[in-house]
């Protein structure tokens, strides 16, 4: 129950050259079409309680390969099956009338889902509940907000654990606090064995609720693996195409760069150290000063160069960013055969574990700390791991705040009478 499995799954769409060409083959006048094909030969394999985010470019084929999945499209080839039952949320509002209320509309999307009334009438109270959009339920859907929309439209899908959840942006959608419910839910439906299909442009959620990621690019699969080196992957291809496709990007199997490195003819990283009390390091107390030193060297002349880094967790997610430019500083015009050295110094103020940098060459300063051409980027160019500090105070979560901390009584309250 609960797997996913397409095997040489393919959609094309019908694109006529000449409006009266589709009459024109319902009479039998020949082929007046040529195929649009989305997607391309593909081949999934999705075990029962795994969670598989799905990330690619606008066009890329996302949205067309859920459709086929869930049934409400038929694949041009091959075939996909799926086990169990399937909840989805593919469009904002999708199957809701906009003149009847949201709780006839629940009804209305609960029953085409295969539930039985009696089953509803259960679901109901849970429902108005998790939407949380009070007497609207009773108003027409077209008075609606989108965040009140997908609310409603989240809260009817998961009433019920499906064996499938399949999801599409909908997340996107309402303020942080609807979210976080969102997040606990299909965290607990995955505790009991759920499958979750998620397509989403926000990395960060992909992090979050997937261990599997599939890029799509074109119509295919380009890559299907832990969602860091997914993520990292389609990262670099959009830095690609801002840049006219000059850089070359590490797909894998590229000498030593890990995947989603990227780089040109003009410079490169040479360097990557990570110094505490001057000597290099690979493990250090969290709260401890550190120095990050980058050294780039330069092939050919470049007008503004700025050199940046980021410090990744270990599951791949950015905890912090910035670059010369966003700290105010310009390293000014460099010739080629220049070699530049740039120092990050902070204080590790994390909880202890294991992180990454990754590091990169930019050039043009941009309004906004912004800037106009990446150069480089080197992936999980060094990393280091952060022990446990037993001089400082105790703190846990994710970064140390370092805050003071002040007690003041206020009232020692009456003495008792006896």
């Amino acid at each position: 129950m609960g797997h996913i499995r397409a095997t040489h799954l393919g959609k094309a769409y019908k694109r006529y050259p000449h409006r009266w060409g589709r009459a024109a083959e319902w009479l039998g006048l020949g082929c007046h079409h040529t195929p649009h094909w989305v997607l391309h030969d593909i081949n999934l394999d999705i075990a029962p309680g795994e969670a598989v985010g799905i990330i690619g470019l606008n066009g890329a084929g996302k949205s067309t390969l859920l459709k086929l999945i869930t049934g409400t499209s038929r694949p041009t080839c091959g075939q996909v099956e799926v086990g169990g039952r399937v909840s989805a949320l593919l469009e904002l509002g999708i199957g809701f009338h906009p003149e009847f209320t949201g709780r006839q509309n629940v009804w209305n999307a609960a029953r085409l889902a295969g539930l039985e009334p009696a089953q509803i009438q259960a679901c109901m109270p849970d429902i108005q509940a998790f939407a949380d959009i009070g007497d609207y339920l009773d108003q027409p859907v077209r008075t609606y907000s989108s965040g009140m929309q997908v609310r409603l439209a989240f809260a009817v899908a998961t009433a019920t654990r499906p064996d499938v959840l399949v999801v599409d942006e909908a997340l996107a959608v309402g303020d942080v606090f609807f979210q976080q419910k969102c997040f606990e839910r299909i965290q607990a439906f995955r505790e009991q064995g759920t499958t979750l299909l998620f397509v989403s442009h926000a990395m960060s959620t992909v992090y979050t609720l997937c261990d599997r990621a599939l890029l799509l690019e074109g119509g295919h699969v380009t890559c299907d693996d832990e969602p860091r080196r997914v993520i990292d992957l389609y990262n670099a291809r959009l830095a690609s195409q801002g840049a006219q496709g000059e850089l070359q990007v590490a797909t894998g199997g590229e000498g030593d760069a890990p995947v989603g490195s990227y780089g040109n003819d003009q410079a490169r990283i040479t360097g990557v150290e990570i110094l505490h009390n001057e000597q290099p390091v690979h493990a250090l107390p969290a709260d401890s000063e550190v120095t990050v030193r980058i050294t780039a060297a330069f092939q050919a002349p470049v007008a503004d160069p700025h050199v940046g880094l980021q410090v990744r967790d270990r599951r791949g997610e950015i905890l912090y960013m910035t670059h010369t430019h966003g700290q105010g500083l310009r390293i000014g015009p460099v010739s080629a055969g220049a070699v530049v050295q740039v120092d990050y110094r902070f204080r590790a103020s994390l909880i202890p574990g294991d992180y990454t940098l990754t590091v990169g060459i930019a050039d043009q300063a941009m309004p906004g700390g912004h800037v106009r051409r990446s150069l480089v980027r080197r992936q999980d160019a060094a990393g280091f791991t952060l022990t446990r500090n037993l001089d400082a105070p105790h703190w846990d979560g994710l970064c140390n705040l370092a805050p003071t901390c002040r007690i003041q009584r206020i009232n020692e309250g009456s003495p008792a009478s006896g």
